[in-house]
């Protein structure tokens, strides 16, 4: 049986089952004056074949039918959907059989001759709360696909490791401390690790504990009242409370001060925390995550963090590898980010998937491989943004990656005048140097004719023709070259 789908374009599919036709012709004519598209049977069987082929908003489904009973297809429907919205209608009022529609899955129920204001009413009434019921539903979905582990990208032995342990944690009740350097993703996996939880239908409340200093952050955590010090004109919920059965991160937990660090081992061992300028604490039900790229522990040993609190967070650790020790996912990544940002920019998408056509050439592409990505998986996800904005077509050049990036892997461009290498020329220099005089001596050779050139070189002209435009080759008319 297909799933029913709430329809968006009209104000509900609805479908009469009734063996009656002047009934399926009142309610037919009552329903399409109010803006529903309305399907008839007119017995059991066909019901049912509605049901398999179609979704619908909701069934108005008769009693007493010749071939079946209203209360045999109800109980069959239900077997297979417990979702479309299904309201009886009889001749036969009794409380007997409202209780057992209602007991077998049945949403309402209403006797001939029914009111059809109270009818209209309450239809609309459950089409909306089931729309509003998927719509939540689809939502959360979308939240949770977002985050889940799919979207964290890796096959490295050392990524599909954290992602086990991530699984792993994910249900359990237990403080988490996510370790790894700058951009690495520290957040996602939070919010991976939430959106997989028991939690995930509740607040997730990320802190940037850097950011702010720490009599602000000690209000932005625990709230204050009216009149707890000069500004506080109002009272205001602290991240805590609104993360009440949720989950709460720290993001660089080792820059809180030492007065947050004592309030937040608190909140941890007793599980309640008071406002400020409050005298009753307030209890929670916090989750809480925590991420650094410092080293905590040497943090605790000079005395700067709180040697009970680092325990206490420390519960289970999940480490997360930096991009230079797993450089087998770049690749995966480079499609990632070039697929979202072609989303994005609404250009070089591919009509049928809607994935990226974009493709690095190889030269790009061993730059790429070859960097040692300080800012991590941040600083390609950067690269890559940059790549598809200035693309102008689906093989993207060496020279669209940024003079940085380039410099650092001893890439020096534009080296036209055919002049000596530098001293210090890199393995890249040198390849390209030699590359390009192999080039133009072939295409001397054929009277500069790239077709005869890429033939003889065994390479497609398309290839020939994109490394003529990277090594920046002069290409001279054939009339010329006598």
């Amino acid at each position: 049986m297909t799933a029913s789908t709430p329809s968006i374009d009209i104000k509900g599919n609805i479908l009469v089952v009734d063996d009656e036709a002047d009934i399926r012709e009142s309610l037919e004519t009552l329903l399409g004056m109010e803006g529903y598209s309305v399907d008839l049977a007119q017995n059991a069987t066909e019901g049912l074949h509605k049901l398999e082929t179609r979704g619908y908003d909701l069934v108005l489904l008769d009693l007493m039918m010749p071939d079946r009973s209203g209360m045999d297809v109800l109980k069959e429907v239900r077997e297979r959907d417990s979702d479309t919205p299904i309201f009886m209608i009889t001749a036969y009022g009794s409380v007997e059989a409202a209780v057992s529609a209602l007991k077998f899955g049945a949403n309402d129920y209403f006797s001939k001759p029914w009111d059809n204001e109270k009818l209209l009413i309450e239809i609309q009434r459950m089409i909306a709360a089931r729309r509003l019921e998927y719509e939540n539903t689809h939502l959360k979905r979308a939240l949770k696909q977002r985050y889940s582990f799919p979207n964290i990208i890796g096959k490295s032995e050392r990524m599909v490791r954290m992602l086990d342990l991530v699984g792993q944690v994910a249900s359990s009740r237990s403080t988490i401390l996510i370790t790894g350097e700058t951009g690495t993703g520290k957040e996602l996996v939070a919010k991976a690790i939430h959106a997989n939880s028991p939690r995930a239908d509740h607040m997730f409340v990320a802190v940037n504990s850097g950011s702010l200093p720490p009599e602000l952050l000690e209000s932005t955590l625990f709230g204050h009242v009216k009149g707890a010090f000069t500004s506080a004109i109002q009272s205001k919920k602290g991240y805590f409370e609104v993360a009440d059965h949720g989950t709460i991160f720290f993001d660089e937990i080792g820059t809180i001060g030492a007065e947050t660090q004592i309030k937040l081992l608190r909140v941890i061992q007793e599980k309640e925390f008071t406002p400020l300028g409050a005298t009753d604490p307030i209890r929670v039900d916090v989750r809480i995550l925590a991420a650094t790229n410092a080293d905590l522990l040497q943090l605790v040993k000079e005395g700067r963090f709180r040697e009970d609190l680092y325990y206490r967070l420390n519960v289970i650790n999940i480490a997360l590898p930096p991009l230079r020790e797993r450089k087998e996912d770049i690749p995966l990544l480079v499609d990632h980010f070039f697929t979202h940002y072609c989303r994005e920019n609404s250009k070089f998408l591919e009509p049928a998937t809607r994935r990226s056509a974009l493709r690095f050439q190889p030269e790009a592409m061993q730059v790429l491989m070859e960097h040692a990505w300080p800012g991590n998986v941040r600083e390609l996800e950067n690269v890559i943004e940059r790549a598809v904005v200035l693309a102008t077509d689906s093989s993207v050049p060496i020279d669209v990656l940024p003079d940085p990036l380039l410099q650092a892997n001893g890439v020096r461009l534009n080296r036209s005048d055919g002049g000596p290498l530098p001293p210090d020329a890199s393995l890249f220099e040198i390849c390209n140097d030699f590359e390009r005089r192999v080039i133009l001596e072939r295409l001397e050779q054929f009277n500069w004719s790239q077709t005869d050139a890429a033939e003889s070189l065994h390479v497609p002209l398309s290839t020939l023709n994109q490394k003529i435009k990277r090594l920046d080759i002069k290409i001279r008319k054939k009339s010329d070259s006598g």
